[in-house]
């Protein structure tokens, strides 16, 4: 009877354990409120107001003459007959002011923004949440992730602890910080509502959504986790009527990281790519269908390959057009954006391997990963001092002369690119990359995207003092 008894309560026993466990797994588990005010304290400090400034201009446009010339000189007694040509007009632009955010991730000032809030720039002028004003510089842009780095002179400035936008998981508590509108400090909350989303804006992106309301002026701000952490730059709003309705994109801190690093050290972002084109593999299903035909691609997902440049890193890993890129590394590839973000924090020279199907057929093969000129080499951003020249704008005397409307006359030559192509002092240079040269500045900026775009060469068209029209290809590399 005892042994009875012992056997009774240890089964009475196991059945209450098993009634306690089944319980607990079956109970769902009720999160309690959020509380965001820690995340706000550590990031309204750190976020900036910037104020951005382009100065009044004056520049050389062309108009069309409305009477065709006629009440100026119809028939042309002095050699403009009234035909509708095009004139030139001096004007001066208007002063151009605007505002947005910036992020302190240094205590000694160097602050993330966006490319779209600095690009241009004559002056910038830093607030702190605490009223402090700073002029920043410049350190380097990237219209391609469309951000940008600049910095202040300050010590011990407050900054945002820069986290992992790896971890954020859907449906985690976010708040986005910055000055819409001009409201400074502005904090918003929502949560991340999808990861690695596309809205081919930018050359490159995989951007964090969040329901957190972004409005102008919010433009690099900071999206924070919950400990505080900066996990994103925001960067774009959708929306149907210009202001907040609904979502918020922001670039997350994986690709921030690299451009910030690369900029710091060199000046310009050091991108390594697979050199292929391509899309979504479910997107390129749904197209197909749409138009009528069947496609089985042996897999819904991953980035479709479209086209394949010649010697790139793709082509040597065998890829072809048609094939799917499901992983690098052994990282799981879904879509495009997901591609773009791996691959965003590689630099030319890495070795990756690459998982793909061709025909259906499982491959990998490890390759290393060259910059967009198809070298491993560092790419730098070169100025008007490797032409080896002088230039101004071209006088009144000289446009009626040769009978042309803008040009930039080369006066002086020295050792550079230009002299080691022959381009002598007195050749007007009227076009650089199909782009007209009415300015210096157009000049230094066409030299300075030659310089890191995949075709390092600028196509010069210009005329010499006697008419005779002449071309030039002029090599920026080494």
């Amino acid at each position: 009877m005892k042994k009875d008894n012992q056997s009774m309560r240890y089964w009475a026993m196991t059945l209450l354990f098993a009634v306690t466990a089944f319980g607990c797994q079956a109970s769902p588990v009720v999160a309690g409120p959020v509380d965001l005010t820690y995340a706000a304290e550590k990031a309204v400090p750190a976020v900036v107001h910037i104020k951005y400034v382009q100065n009044s201009k004056i520049t050389t446009v062309e108009v069309e003459d409305p009477f065709g010339g006629f009440f100026s000189d119809p028939f042309g007694f002095f050699g403009n007959p009234g035909n509708g040509q095009k004139q030139q007009r001096k004007v001066q632009t208007p002063k151009r002011e605007a505002s947005g955010s910036g992020v302190i991730i240094s205590a000694d000032g160097f602050i993330v923004t966006n490319n779209h809030v600095v690009e241009g720039a004559d002056e910038l002028t830093v607030t702190l949440n605490d009223n402090r004003e700073f002029s920043a510089r410049i350190i380097g842009t990237d219209k391609t992730s469309d951000l940008a780095l600049i910095k202040v002179d300050g010590k011990n400035l407050p900054f945002l602890v820069v986290g992992d936008s790896e971890k954020l998981k859907i449906g985690e508590w976010v708040i986005a910080v910055g000055n819409p509108f001009n409201l400074n400090s502005t904090v918003t909350a929502g949560i991340v509502s999808a990861k690695a989303r596309s809205l081919y804006a930018n050359g490159v992106e995989s951007f964090i959504q969040t329901d957190a309301a972004i409005n102008q002026g919010n433009s690099g701000g900071a999206l924070v986790n919950t400990q505080g952490e900066l996990v994103g730059i925001n960067a774009m709003l959708y929306s149907q009527t210009g202001s907040y309705s609904g979502y918020g994109f922001a670039i997350p801190t994986t690709i921030m990281n690299k451009v910030v690093s690369d900029l710091k050290q060199y000046g310009t972002v050091q991108r390594a790519v697979l050199a292929i084109s391509g899309m979504d593999a479910h997107r390129y299903i749904d197209n197909q269908k749409a138009n009528g035909e069947e496609v089985d691609l042996g897999i819904n997902e991953g980035v479709y390959v479209q086209k394949v440049e010649e010697n790139g890193a793709g082509a040597e890993a065998g890829l072809q057009e048609g094939d799917v890129v499901t992983a690098i590394d052994g990282k799981k590839v879904t879509k495009m954006a997901e591609l773009q973000e791996i691959l965003a924090n590689k630099r030319p020279g890495d070795k990756v391997k690459v998982t793909y199907l061709h025909k259906k057929a499982k491959k990998e093969k490890t390759v290393t990963l060259k910059n967009m000129q198809g070298t491993t080499d560092v790419v730098k951003t070169a100025d008007l001092d490797i032409l080896g020249a002088n230039f101004r704008e071209i006088t009144e005397d000289q446009k009626k002369q040769l009978g042309i409307t803008y040009g930039l006359e080369v006066i002086k030559i020295g050792k550079g690119k230009l002299q080691e192509e022959g381009v002598a002092k007195g050749f007007i240079i009227q076009k650089v990359n199909d782009e007209p040269m009415k300015t210096v500045d157009d000049i230094q900026k066409v030299v300075k995207d030659a310089s890191t775009g995949k075709d390092p060469v600028l196509i010069i068209q210009g005329i010499y003092p006697t008419g005779k029209k002449k071309y030039f290809a002029v090599p920026l590399g080494e």
